[in-house]
């Protein structure tokens, strides 16, 4: 049975960090995405990476150079390092796994992902 598992949220204060993981057990998967959803919000598109035939990674505008994606191939986790947050990126992370084109690059795309975790909520303070 595959299954992704989020941990690492919880509330920080802006300008906090905090380092999601996702565990993946069941298979290994070559391209991992993190999304959120904000109360009343879509999920949307944070982070991607693929490292199949060399690393590629996309981030949001709004985080990039605050958000890292990265993975543990040793421990099958994906990992979203999350500095200088700030209130706006409060929500509910998403993990997700694509299995069907591992040789493609990185996904934006929610309906490109047939695997997800639970979520896990993040909460920034001002």
């Amino acid at each position: 049975q595959v299954q992704l598992v989020e941990s690492g949220g919880g509330l920080v204060q802006a300008g906090g960090s905090l380092r999601l993981s996702c565990a993946a057990s069941g298979r290994t998967f070559s391209r991992y995405g993190w999304f959120r959803q904000a109360p009343g919000k879509e999920r949307d598109f944070v982070a991607a990476i693929r490292w199949s035939g060399g690393i590629i990674t996309y981030y949001e505008d709004s985080v990039k150079g605050r958000f890292t994606i990265s993975r543990d191939n040793a421990k099958n986790t994906v990992y979203l390092q999350m500095n200088s947050l700030q209130p706006e990126d409060t929500g509910v992370y998403y993990c997700a796994a694509e299995s069907l084109s591992p040789g493609s690059p990185p996904s934006r795309l929610r309906d490109e992902y047939d695997y997800w975790g639970q979520g896990t909520q993040v909460t920034v303070s001002s």
